[in-house]
This record gives structure tokens, C-alpha cells and sequence, in this order.
């Protein structure tokens, strides 16, 4: 089994007064770590928000019912919780009354779970986002030269964990997954009228990986007006399936300060949305796949290490651009990603101009891990 690098942090926070809360897209192996976490531990009471018995059970809950239900175990973990209405409050209740049991509790998106978890839970929580194998957890599992090599088969198929271990199923498991479990507390959500639509406007987003959107353009492909393309985007990014990169701006008058690029956490579901799973050395779109890989893999690194450096594109209305900037305390590192090492790549002289002590890099597929380890 590949180790996640989230099982150490959660273990840590174990009987320390608060909730944990475990948030990530469906089959991304968050059950799968709280197993691993209580392995043959008998004290934990496992409940499914899947399960209609477990959501009529917490429609009108009490810590003495719950404790009737869960006898004498001394933790509680609540799997999928986002589909029990009210969970927020339902979950303060454990916390607040029943102080001698370890909650936990995991939703596989944040716009129903987080938005009623927020207030009645603040301060009363542990909360960690999960998400596909990283690029450093499958090479602490097969070393670095391994996963190398297999960054080609990662940029078409991803790295769901079912995926990787799967192989000669990946295509199977992913289509599986956008047809099936991906979307569904989405398009279960009240406030999506249209799935179809939805669709529609995932396919899009999937053609247009390493460009800047318009919710404009967007509407129109998607027959959607503007408004309803910006929520649903929302609610995808609180879903763990996308997210957005907005554009860094400081100094230059002609920088674009209001756009944004979207990328998807993982290769493979982009591939699958759009039906292609042909192999990257005969695509047209190498250098965008890298670059969503890339990126998404900066994103899960930062979260597991704590990084909060701030994270932008760079471009100019006379198209000089830079693919990614992070800023922390102040120092600015700017980087150009391409596929191929044969092509070469230097900053924007006006980039350079206005921010000249800005650290510019080239990331290729042989130097990778000098941006994701």
C-alpha cells in the first residue's frame, strides 16, 4: 500500500479535544487512510453518510442516543458526511457533549459539508484536504527514477490511487469515475438545474487547461449565462475536481490583473472528460498537459508541507507571460514549464524590468523534482 503523507499529521491530532475533519474528491483514498490510521483498533464506531439508515438516524440525534449506538467505542467516524443534513450542528453536538469520543468525519466536496461545518465548528476542529497520489508519495513508494519514467503514463492517466494500481484498468477506473462517482454530490446539490450543462462546461474547462478562461466565452459555449458558469465553477473548485490560478500583478500597467486560468487536480479525469487517452509522445497538447501536471502538483505539495506561499500566473496584454509565480516573504520565483528539455525558455524582458529580483526557473520532465520534493 503507497503511505500518504497525511496519515502522520492526522495521528498527531488524535484525542486533542477537536474534531478532524478530512475533506477531498470521491476515491481519492480517504477512507482507505482512516482504515490504515485504525487498523485493527475495535474502538472505533464506523458510520457512512451514504447509508439512508445513518442519515434518518442523525435527523434528530442525541449525544445519549448516540452514545446508546455507539456502546462503549471512543471513536466516531462519520464517512461521506456531507450528505446528512445539518451535519455542521449534528457534529458540534458529538464534539461539544460528548467529550471523551474522537470525531472524525470526511466529505468528498466542501460546499455542503464545509459551509455547515465552518460556524458551528470553529475552533472545534482539525480540518485536512486530501487528494490524489502526489508525485513524492508514489516516489517514496517506488523511488524517484521509477516515477520518472512513468511521468508520460501519469500526464494521460493521472494518479487516482486506483488508477496507479490498477495498471492496464486505468481507462476503465476513469470513466467509471466521470460517469459515476465524481460528480454525484454535485449534480445532487439543489442548485444544479442542469447537469447537462455542467458537463458541458467541465469539457470546456478540460479543452482550455493551460490558457485563460472568460466565463463570457464559457456562457456561451455551454449555453449558460456568465453568472451560472462562475457559480458552477465554484462549486467544482469546492469539490476538489478543479481550481482556479488568478494573475499576478504589481507593477507593470499593461499586466492583466483580473484573469485566471483553471486547472484540474488530475491528468486523467481531464483526458477522460474530453475521451482522449492517446499517448503524450503523439499529442498536441504535451506541453498543457505537463503544465496542469505540474501545477496540480504544486498545490498537493504545498498543502502537505504547509507552504503558503502565494501562487499566481504572469501575463501582459501584449502576450509576455510566465506559466506559474509563488511569493513568500517577499521573494518572488517564477517558473516556465516545458515537456521537452530540448526547448529552451527565458523571463519577459518587462518581466525581468519590473521585478528583477524575481528567481526564474525552467522545469522540464528531467529536473521535476527540483519543484515537487
Amino acid at each position: 500500500m503507497i503511505a500518504r503523507e497525511l496519515e502522520n499529521k492526522v495521528r498527531q491530532r488524535l484525542f486533542t479535544g477537536k474534531a478532524i475533519v478530512l475533506m477531498g474528491a470521491r476515491q481519492v483514498g480517504k477512507t482507505t487512510l482512516l482504515k490504515q490510521l485504525f487498523s485493527n483498533n475495535e474502538d472505533v464506531y464506523w458510520m457512512s453518510g451514504d447509508d439512508s439508515d445513518v442519515r434518518n438516524l442523525f435527523e434528530n440525534i442525541s449525544a445519549t442516543r448516540l452514545k446508546a449506538v455507539m456502546g462503549n467505542k471512543h471513536v466516531l467516524v462519520v464517512d461521506e458526511a456531507q450528505r446528512i443534513t445539518d451535519i455542521g450542528i449534528k457534529l458540534k453536538l458529538v464534539t461539544d457533549q460528548m467529550p471523551d469520543v474522537q470525531l472524525v468525519a470526511t466529505g468528498s466536496s466542501s460546499f455542503d459539508l464545509a459551509n455547515k461545518v465552518n460556524e458551528p465548528l470553529t475552533g472545534r476542529k482539525w480540518e485536512y484536504r486530501m487528494f490524489p497520489l502526489s508525485f513524492s508519495e508514489i516516489v517514496a513508494h517506488t523511488g524517484l527514477l521509477e516515477e520518472k519514467r512513468m511521468l508520460p503514463h501519469r500526464l494521460v492517466y493521472g494518479s487516482y490511487p486506483d488508477v496507479v494500481t490498477h495498471p492496464g484498468d486505468e481507462t476503465v477506473i476513469l470513466d467509471q469515475l466521470t460517469e459515476s462517482y465524481l460528480y454525484k454530490d454535485i449534480l445532487e446539490f439543489d442548485k444544479i438545474h442542469k447537469p447537462d450543462k455542467l458537463m458541458k462546461l467541465l469539457q470546456a474547462l478540460a479543452w482550455q487547461i493551460g490558457s485563460e478562461v472568460s466565463y463570457n466565452e464559457l456562457a456561451q459555449l455551454c449555453g449558460l449565462d456568465s453568472k451560472t458558469v462562475e457559480s458552477y465553477v465554484t462549486l467544482l473548485e469546492q469539490a476538489y475536481i478543479i481550481f482556479r490560478l488568478g494573475s499576478f500583478s504589481r507593477n507593470l500597467r499593461n499586466e492583466l490583473k483580473y484573469s485566471r486560468k483553471i486547472y484540474f487536480y488530475d491528468n486523467g479525469i481531464r483526458n477522460s472528460l474530453i475521451h482522449n487517452y492517446t499517448q503524450v509522445e503523439n499529442r498536441g497538447d504535451a506541453d498543457e498537459l505537463f503544465e496542469n501536471y505540474m501545477v496540480s502538483e504544486r498545490m498537493k505539495h504545498k498543502v502537505v508541507t504547509d507552504n503558503y506561499a502565494g501562487s499566481w500566473f504572469w501575463r501582459t496584454t501584449a502576450q509576455k507571460e510566465v506559466d506559474y509565480i509563488e511569493e513568500k516573504d517577499g521573494q518572488i520565483n517564477a517558473f516556465e514549464f516545458k515537456w521537452n528539455p530540448a526547448k529552451k525558455a527565458s523571463a519577459p524582458l518587462s518581466f525581468k524590468n519590473a521585478y528583477p529580483e524575481a528567481v526564474f526557473s525552467v522545469i522540464n520532465r528531467d529536473n521535476v523534482e527540483d519543484f515537487l520534493l
